[in-house]
């Protein structure tokens, strides 16, 4: 995926993190992104503490498409994900992860909200314990303060 790619991929997850916070759910979005790097074949934003954008696409994915197929994919995300969620994407089969900003940037955000207990676990270390190689790009420093946007003054509202 180019620089151009992987910016307008992740724009466009903030757009559906800020569509899943516009109905009041916490503001994460995520795409599945074919093997052209271009086409977008899934979107999907939180639906709550345990159905996570990243694992609820994933999941939609491993059901959808063959892993031979999953593995020439990426799933872009506004953030890093989270140990459940990289664990469905690994189960899913996907074969790149390009997420916005690291879950250390999320905690900056959430502290110790209640409805967001991050666990400090990089996704890179649980792709690291699986059988087979799950590549991950980010976090893509020029669009941190773009995939925070929309956390801003969300968590102290709620």
């Amino acid at each position: 995926m180019t620089p151009e790619q992987v910016a307008r991929h992740l724009r466009r997850a903030n757009d559906v993190a800020r569509r899943a916070a516009a109905m009041g759910r916490h503001p994460f979005g995520a795409l599945l992104v074919a093997p052209d790097d271009e086409t977008v074949l899934a979107e999907q934003g939180n639906i709550d503490t345990v159905n996570h954008a990243e694992a609820t696409l994933a999941r939609h994915a491993a059901s959808t498409y063959p892993g031979a197929y999953l593995r020439q994919c990426t799933l872009v995300t506004t953030f890093e994900p989270c140990a459940m969620c990289a664990g469905t994407i690994y189960w899913a089969d996907i074969g790149r992860v390009v997420y916005g900003a690291s879950e250390e940037a999320l905690l900056a955000l959430t502290g110790s909200h209640e409805e967001n207990p991050t666990l400090s676990l990089p996704c890179r270390e649980v792709f690291a314990r699986g059988q087979r190689a799950v590549e991950v790009v980010g976090p893509v420093a020029e669009l941190v303060d773009e995939m925070v946007e929309p956390h801003k003054g969300f968590w102290a509202s709620r």
